[in-house]
């Protein structure tokens, strides 16, 4: 059985994913995921009581051991202030405590110098575009894996 948190302030985050993104997408994911118990952590940032970031690392299904990053957000009154790399810099630290590789779907402008490369994902096989793949974590090769993600982040 996989380890599941409980889940980080619920209702702030549902908020937070709401004002974010253009849609109700990631609150959606999110609460799929937490139900489906694939979550492994949920990162977030707050000042002065306020939630302003927020990253959640899932379960793959394979390979085994390694997790997702989907969704990060950052509150829209808060953007540009570096909490997108905080959140991100916390759920990096989290993941290599653990000895666990990352991937996730995005921008390489915003991800590779934040520790995410698309040359170490170059031999993944995965269902989305691999020219926003990219992989962190232990070493520096390129592994062939395919790879499959939580059922609610399988593309429909």
């Amino acid at each position: 059985m996989k380890p599941f948190p409980p889940a980080v302030f619920p209702d702030l985050v549902d908020a937070l994913l709401r004002a974010a993104f253009d849609t109700g997408a990631e609150a959606d994911l999110v609460r799929e995921l937490r139900a489906d118990r694939d979550i492994a952590t949920e990162v977030t940032f707050q000042e002065h009581g306020e939630l302003l970031g927020y990253a959640a690392l899932s379960w793959m299904r394979s390979p085994d051991g390694w997790l997702c990053l989907a969704p990060l957000a950052v509150a829209p009154g808060a953007q540009g202030r570096g909490i997108g790399s905080k959140v991100l810099q916390l759920t990096l630290k989290w993941a290599a405590e653990r000895d666990l590789m990352i991937v996730v779907l995005g921008d390489p402008a915003y991800y590779e110098p934040r520790g995410f490369s698309q040359a170490r994902a170059a031999e993944l096989r995965a269902p989305y575009p691999n020219e926003h793949l990219m992989l962190a974590g232990r070493g520096s090769e390129a592994p062939k894996a395919r790879l499959v993600y939580p059922l609610a982040l399988e593309p429909r």
